[in-house]
């Protein structure tokens, strides 16, 4: 993989030579793992396509099918600008391809395509979600629009523009209730100070699936630098009070990103499966309790997070922090949730 060199600010370089000074054995290396978000692109500072994504993928854990999740990859170039989105799951769709031919092997990747829509639209977004569906080739689950925002500024991504309480506009919720005549979900990936609007959103729309990215987004930099114990009881509180409305699951992971201020990065050596078990057990525990396994699954958030850490690290640490579940549990965490809630055809595998 082409390493990252000018990252913009949100994001953390990958560093091959880094990462590869640590290597562990793989833990139950027959669990099969669903992995519910990753991201393909080919930017000019930053390549992860099919070949870097099965690199990870074939390192040790048993990977049986991944979901692809918005990243503004690959949009057309040019027709109406509310449709050029949809050159993204044309995109990922020709990947999945690639991958059922079975000569990249046995793992359905790309099985479930997220994409991107605004939802801002109202009720025309119903041209470009449809748009989606015909070019997904089956495949097409849902939609991510990225509302997440904060006064702290270290934690706008310029790329996506958002404004406070979006979930809550009219003319959003609009849009939104366009998703479930067609069957689809709704990623929602904000920061922690935000998950009530979550709760709010799936208050009005108790028959649509909304699925929380990266266990809510809890923040560890900026203006709540130094703060982590009360951002974890507010993070915490909103969970569970999230975790009431059944048409909700989480996706745990998404935590070695700069904004969650771990610092794993900062260190001279990659951290150990162990210890990022030990950073992260109060957070994904919580969700577990409050959601119960049914509605949790593991996700890597590859490339993104692997700023931080390696793939086969990460889901060792995943499953580290399983350890005491039972084996329906686990079914659940790392396969069983992602494949009903993005209802994976995983035949095959």
């Amino acid at each position: 993989m082409t390493e990252q060199t000018t990252p913009p600010p949100h994001y953390l370089p990958v560093r091959d030579d880094w990462l590869a000074r640590r290597t562990e054995a793989i833990l139950e290396p027959g669990l099969p793992i669903v992995d519910p978000h990753h991201h393909l692109w080919d930017r000019p500072d930053w390549r992860y396509m099919l070949d870097d994504l099965l690199e990870d993928t074939n390192s040790g854990h048993n990977i049986v099918g991944t979901v692809f999740v918005q990243c503004r990859s690959m949009h057309r170039a040019s027709g109406p600008e509310h449709m050029r989105p949809v050159g993204e799951t044309e995109f990922v769709n020709g990947v999945a391809a690639m991958s059922a031919s079975g000569i990249y092997g046995p793992s359905k990747i790309c099985a479930g395509i997220v994409g991107h829509a605004d939802l801002s639209l109202g009720s025309r977004v119903r041209e470009v979600l449809e748009a989606h569906i015909a070019a997904g080739g089956g495949r097409f689950r849902g939609i991510r629009h990225i509302t997440a925002w904060d006064t702290n500024e270290q934690l706008i991504n310029p790329a996506y523009r958002a404004t406070p309480h979006m979930l809550a506009e009219p003319k959003f919720r609009e849009g939104f209730a366009q998703l479930r005549p067609l069957d689809l979900t709704f990623d929602a990936w904000l920061y922690h100070p935000q998950i009530d609007d979550v709760t709010d959103l799936a208050t009005a729309f108790p028959n649509t699936g909304i699925v929380l990215d990266h266990c809510g987004g809890p923040a560890g930099i900026g203006s709540y630098a130094g703060q982590r114990d009360e951002v974890f009881a507010n993070w915490s509180a909103a969970i569970r009070r999230l975790a009431e409305r059944p048409n909700v699951s989480v996706k745990l992971g998404g935590l070695g990103m700069r904004l969650n201020g771990f610092d794993f990065h900062e260190q001279t050596e990659p951290p150990t499966s162990e210890r990022l078990a030990d950073a992260w057990r109060p957070y994904i525990e919580t969700c577990i309790d409050a959601f119960g396994a049914d509605r949790c699954m593991f996700e890597s958030n590859f490339p993104v997070d692997k700023g931080s850490y390696s793939y086969a690290v990460f889901w060792n640490a995943c499953k580290l922090l399983a350890k005491g579940a039972s084996e329906s549990e686990k079914a659940n965490l790392f396969s069983g949730t992602a494949a009903r809630v993005y209802r994976l055809d995983l035949s095959g595998a």
